[in-house]
């Protein structure tokens, strides 16, 4: 279903927008976070660290897929909210011309470099043939990824945001079924987690892909339509490399980090997968709140509806600030349990540094909050290589963390690494909004 963004209660509008795609991240994450449940339990707390030892390269080329993709998305947006349906199937179908070459080559690329990078990511021995197992089948599944990917990045520029949803639960639901299939009853270990992972998301991009093509008209495209044109490739490079790289900027300062964790043992790998996990979920009404205000910057730049993207940020702020109360008091009064889906109860160590990390993030969320409204707001405006920018700040402060203090602070360096990161991004962030803010009231008058 299509949303113009353009009209309406900007509270109404961000939050009908904004809902379904917390559940479907949070679906998303769900089977992402059951992955490593049903490793931690049925395989062990080794393989736990294996999948949890490839988390950040896994970030670093999924995330430049996802940004890609949602870089491209931008130009469709711009041009829905101005009502040029014509060029907003151009930009579509140029969309998929690029993400097939981009697939192509970043699948080679990576199932080749992979052995080198794990070695010099310091994997540890006990886990290296796990992990490898486990990642170089995300990478040779990269394709599924993409195709989900981009037709959801298309739907959410229209306003649709409950379509991909669906497809997302279909998706969670059978990846679940799959893990305990190639886990419990074919021993496949750490791989058979991501054979499950990869077969889903096939699944669910191809489900959607039917359903768009069936019940809607924006993947029909006239003969002019799909006539190649460089200027458009151009203007979706454009919006999509400088958020593609500001994932990837972004993770490269988690792999430098995460060989950090794993110079510290499998052990301290084990803890921080399965706090990652239990965060990443925590924050996911956060990132789609800022993806909620990608579309609607988008949306109304295109119409022109200046004032309205100020009173969409205002209460962007205000529903974020709301979110992380809860989920820091939520993170406070359960850690124990949370912990417990992961590891066995013995394991008081582990379990104690899952409580530490789980703290001294949830307690900072707010900082994150801000970097995803303003980063995808920017975005949305086209602002992309501000993203990048950002990317580059949160690089430069994991590695400051992992070169100069986890060796005299060990885990208590890795627990402050997000939250420092999170600050350096905001402070790039928050002087881009200012100067754009600027700009827009300047078109006002």
């Amino acid at each position: 279903m299509k949303k113009d963004m353009t009209v309406g209660s900007p509270w109404k509008l961000i939050l009908a927008f904004g809902i379904p795609l917390v559940i479907g991240n949070i679906f998303q994450q769900f089977y992402n976070m059951v992955d490593s449940i049903i490793v931690g339990k049925y395989v062990g707390k080794t393989a736990l660290a294996a999948v949890g030892s490839t988390g950040s390269l896994n970030f670093m080329i999924i995330g430049f897929g996802i940004g890609i993709c949602s870089g491209f998305g931008i130009p469709i947006a711009q041009s829905f909210g101005g009502k040029k349906i014509k060029q907003m199937k151009e930009y579509i179908i140029h969309s998929f011309y690029l993400c097939t070459m981009i697939t192509v080559i970043m699948t080679i690329v990576t199932v080749l470099a992979l052995p080198t990078i794990l070695t010099w990511m310091q994997t540890p021995a006990d886990i290296y043939e796990q992990a490898y197992g486990y990642i170089v089948v995300i990478f040779l599944g990269l394709f599924a990824t993409m195709i989900y990917n981009m037709l959801s990045s298309i739907l959410r520029a229209i306003g649709d945001s409950k379509t991909p949803l669906y497809f997302l639960i279909l998706s969670s639901v059978i990846n679940i079924l799959l893990d305990l299939l190639f886990i419990t009853q074919f021993h496949m270990g750490a791989p058979g987690a991501a054979y499950a992972t990869v077969i889903a998301q096939f699944i669910s991009g191809i489900a959607c892909f039917i359903y768009m093509k069936k019940k809607t008209d924006i993947l029909t495209f006239e003969h002019d339509e799909k006539r190649f044109q460089k200027a458009m490739c151009q203007k979706l490079l454009q919006m999509g490399l400088p958020m593609a790289l500001q994932f990837s900027i972004t993770a490269i300062g988690s792999v430098v980090i995460q060989s950090a964790v794993n110079s510290l043992g499998s052990d301290v790998v084990a803890a921080v997968t399965a706090a990652m996990k239990i965060s990443i979920m925590l924050t996911q009404p956060l990132e789609t709140l800022g993806l909620t205000m990608a579309t609607y910057g988008g949306q109304n730049l295109g119409a022109n509806q200046i004032e309205r993207i100020f009173k969409g940020v205002h209460v962007s702020y205000i529903i974020g600030a709301i979110y992380c109360v809860v989920a820091f008091v939520f993170v406070y009064f359960t850690f124990d349990y949370l912990s417990l889906l992961f590891i066995d109860a013995s394991e008081t160590v582990i379990i104690s540094e899952i409580k530490q990390y789980l703290i001294a993030n949830s307690i900072c969320y707010y900082i994150l909050s801000i970097l995803f409204i303003l980063r995808n707001l920017l975005q949305g405006l086209g602002y992309s290589f501000l993203a990048m920018f950002g990317g580059v700040a949160e690089m430069i402060a994991r590695c400051i963390v992992a070169f100069c203090f986890v060796g005299m602070l060990g885990f208590d360096a890795i627990c402050i690494a997000n939250p420092l990161a999170w600050l350096f991004a905001d402070v790039v962030f928050v002087v881009g909004w200012l100067y754009k803010r600027k700009e827009l009231k300047q078109m006002i008058s």
